[in-house]
């Protein structure tokens, strides 16, 4: 290792450094170790159906799990199968020069079990998520490893989750759908904690209003979720606005791509003229989003000079944003616009410059909503949803309403799901619409398969702006007025409503599937009139429960929502956390934990205050 030249780093002009990726950090890898029985003989037999079963493992994974952003999560594989400590010891040296953050064991017959695996402690740190298959076959026992194994990982209180297929497998057939929902669903899970670890949320303003998710925790958010948060006053916006410390030339794509919306700008005597009402918002949006995630041309200072500020590297920086919140009610929006704009096109899959990756930002700086959103994107890749959880609406209390029996179209009540204009533009349409067999698909599948099709892409964007009319905010409750996306989801997509929940210094999440609810006209019209009809519609009902014990049993005011059945993934991932789950109705067939669970009988709470946070 050569030594630095340190005079030299002395001398160093600072610069913008870039990054092939809008956020800096290592791509979430996944290892995968295959395992054997070391005896000559034992070993040689194996080597063939070890390696095809890892094969199997590998495209599957590597073809089925990428970021929202499209990039695919990272897959490699140990130098060669391991069977003793020193093959173990230089699998691990492997993975830890690969950055490694989960590891799959693979195996289809004996091995030497907690000697061998305990010589290298799993092969990773205790931050790594772990994972073990073993082949259910007649002819060799990988379940004999596989359990031997599990036992030794509950016994050192290190949790792994185990794969194994309730069918006898044939090995020269795919993985069976079993044993690949498992392996994805981990690998899944694992790539967004990875994705979150050492990365900020970034709280623009404080508390709003006096709502209690808007206080960030910052050590909870260190030691469940391996995030920093960094916090900037709400000035900070009001002085780039005010200095010109933002892309001039992107403003103008941002105010012509904007008026391709209808636009309602309210009647009367207003704060602004229409014009500046929209160019502020434009502002609004490019500057959070440059505190979020950077901006280069903010350092250059030949674009400063051109444009009338100076540029300066450090406000180019960002603060590496993963995830964030803005305050606005009502220290900004007493004066100035709200953040509606910033919000609906920042969590939406596009803007201006086109199809691209979301960028979460929680309202009203609810941060513990804005974890949520960030797990169910990472999980999905798509944009989610903020709601509040507005009014619940039974079909008697509809009928007494509106005349109108709507008993068989929601015999278990509705959620009136609406936020100020600050929901993602998606959930204008239906998704699944814009790719064939869309309906029959998981939404990663659906997601997927547009992120890789231009033409999906322009569709959703065309039918986005279609469906969406900006409207001008309320000014009885925003006196600087602002612009909200107004919109009506469409019904029948089935739906996942989550929320994480601070209790002391417990973090919980509930997480509940139903789907949206297409109401008739007459009632979805009377329920927009008598509530803010310059606000989101989604109307939505869950799944084997009412809509009134839904929102008795749900914790705060804010609930967040993703399109498709994510459940189980949710439920996966805050296991991998030690993050209880304390509302949810998720079929116990489908609930995937480690086997560490079960030593405490399964009881989630009990398992997570035993183990304690992954990051303390």
């Amino acid at each position: 290792m050569s030594r630095p030249d340190f005079r030299k780093l002395q001398k160093a002009v600072r610069a913008f450094a870039g990054n092939s990726r809008a956020l800096v950090g290592q791509v979430p890898t996944i290892a995968i170790t295959p395992v054997a029985d070391g005896r000559t003989g034992a070993y040689e037999g194996n080597v063939a159906g070890t390696w095809k079963m890892v094969e199997n493992v590998y495209d599957l994974i590597a073809n089925g799990v990428k970021l929202p952003d499209g990039t695919p999560v990272r897959v490699v594989v140990a130098p060669e199968i391991v069977y003793g400590a020193r093959t173990a010891a230089l699998a691990q040296k492997y993975y830890t020069e690969q950055g490694v953050s989960a590891n799959i064991w693979v195996s289809r017959s004996w091995s030497y079990s907690d000697e061998l695996m305990g010589a290298c402690m799993g092969i990773g740190s205790t931050e790594w998520q772990q994972c073990a298959y073993g082949l259910n076959g007649t002819d060799r026992p990988g379940a004999v490893w596989l359990k031997a194994f599990t036992a030794a990982m509950d016994e050192k209180m290190r949790p792994i989750f185990c794969v194994y297929s309730p069918d006898l497998e044939n090995e020269n057939d795919p993985l069976t759908p079993y044993v690949a929902g498992r392996l994805l669903s981990f690998a899944r899970c694992a790539a967004a904690v990875a994705e979150m670890r050492g990365k900020n949320y970034l709280s623009v303003g404080g508390v709003s209003m006096g709502i209690i998710g808007s206080d960030v925790r910052r050590n909870l958010m260190q030691q469940y979720l391996g995030m920093g948060s960094v916090s900037v006053d709400m000035s900070a916006v009001k002085g780039r606005m005010d200095h010109g410390i933002y892309d001039h030339d992107e403003l103008k794509k941002a105010i012509a791509f904007m008026e391709k919306f209808d636009m309602d700008f309210g009647q009367g005597q207003r704060p602004q003229a229409h014009d500046d009402l929209l160019r502020d918002c434009c502002k609004m949006t490019l500057i959070v989003r440059d505190l979020m995630i950077g901006n280069p041309k903010l350092a250059d200072p030949a674009f400063g000079k051109k444009h009338g500020f100076r540029a300066d590297v450090e406000f180019a920086q960002g603060a590496n944003a993963i995830a964030g919140g803005t305050q606005g009610q009502r220290a900004w929006t007493d004066l100035y616009p709200n953040y509606d704009v910033v919000e609906s096109i920042l969590n939406s899959s596009f803007d201006w410059n086109g199809f691209r990756a979301p960028l979460v930002v929680a309202t009203e700086n609810d941060s513990k909503n804005g974890v949520g959103m960030l797990i169910a994107q990472l999980l999905t890749g798509m944009p989610q949803l903020f709601a509040d959880i507005r009014t619940n609406w039974t079909p008697a209390s509809i009928k007494k309403a509106t005349g109108v029996d709507v008993s068989k179209i929601c015999p278990r009540g509705i959620i009136d799901k609406r936020n100020s204009g600050a929901g993602a533009l998606d959930y204008a349409l239906d998704p699944r619409t814009l790719v064939k067999g869309g309906d029959k698909m998981s939404i990663q599948a659906v997601w997927q398969a547009i992120q890789a099709d231009p033409k999906a892409q322009k569709k959703l964007i065309e039918t986005a702006i279609k469906n969406t009319v900006y409207m001008a905010a309320s000014l009885e409750y925003f006196p600087g007025d602002g612009l909200s996306s107004h919109y009506r989801t469409p019904g029948g997509i089935p739906m996942t409503s989550y929320r994480y929940n601070v209790v002391g210094d417990l973090l919980t999440c509930s997480v509940v599937e139903g789907e949206t609810v297409e109401l008739p006209a007459k009632v979805a019209d009377h329920i927009s009139k008598v509530t803010d009809r310059t606000w989101p519609e989604t109307y939505w009902t869950p799944r084997g429960m009412t809509s009134f014990e839904y929102m008795s049993k749900i914790g705060p005011n804010h609930d967040a929502n993703s399109f498709g059945l994510i459940g189980a993934d949710m439920i996966t991932l805050n296991a991998m956390l030690r993050i209880p789950v304390d509302l949810h109705n998720i079929a116990a067939d489908q609930i995937f934990r480690p086997t560490l669970w079960d030593r405490f009988g399964g009881d989630d709470f009990r398992a997570c205050k035993e183990l304690g946070p992954v990051y303390v």
